[in-house]
């Protein structure tokens, strides 16, 4: 939700009795969609023995609990919370969460959101989250970039000779692979969706059968 404006009325204060359900309007098109399930799906695969983490996407962040509506202000595409349990939630919100903000936000940008994106969430990421990281990425034109925060300010990201940007935080780097973007290991392996997993599986297992057939083992009788 939002940054408050200098007046408030009644109805726009939020009373947080219980769980908040996101406030999120859907993504843009298709390709800002499969683009974050894409990203949420290969961490949480990455890190499927770990239970100290949430990660969601297109979710509304309450911070304060007198905190306003306002449409200057929307939840992150993609974001991680580190140090955390790992469970389904509505929405993020900060007070019953230990204060905990997310350690790494990334926007995908488009024609209607970049000019916020590149600005006023910039701002609140950098100066009311202090969120260690934020990338961006445009799944249209490919416009990609990353920050980290040094003494409370956003510098940017030195990209390596692949074009990707370390994130410290994920232990991960993110960089575009056929006009997607990606997570990489530091061995510049590429992190799998559950798709290539399941692939490279049953290739796995139809070269064991013809290597079986080769020896004259029937690979159904074991």
């Amino acid at each position: 939700m939002s940054v408050a404006p200098d007046l408030e009325t009644t109805e726009d204060v939020i009373n947080p009795p219980g769980d908040l359900y996101s406030d999120e309007p859907p993504l843009e098109s298709d390709l800002h969609r499969l683009q974050m399930t894409l990203l949420i799906q290969c961490l949480e695969l990455w890190w499927s023995n770990r239970n100290d983490f949430y990660v969601s996407g297109n979710i509304t962040i309450y911070y304060s609990p007198r905190q306003l509506k306002s449409e200057d202000f929307r939840g992150p595409d993609f974001l991680v919370v580190l140090g955390t349990e790992r469970r389904p939630r509505k929405s993020w919100v900060v007070w019953q969460e230990d204060g905990k903000y997310p350690n790494v936000i990334i926007e995908l940008l488009s024609d209607s959101t970049a000019a916020t994106d590149r600005g006023l969430k910039k701002e609140i990421y950098q100066n009311t989250f202090r969120t260690p990281e934020y990338f961006w990425f445009d799944p249209n034109n490919l416009e990609f970039a990353g920050f980290v925060l040094v003494a409370g300010k956003y510098q940017p990201l030195e990209p390596n000779a692949q074009g990707w940007l370390w994130s410290q935080q994920l232990d991960l780097y993110l960089g575009i692979d056929q006009d997607k973007l990606r997570f990489f290991t530091a061995e510049a392996e590429l992190v799998p969706t559950p798709e290539e997993v399941a692939y490279q599986q049953t290739q796995r297992a139809d070269r064991l059968a013809a290597k079986l057939q080769e020896l004259g083992i029937d690979p159904n009788s074991l």
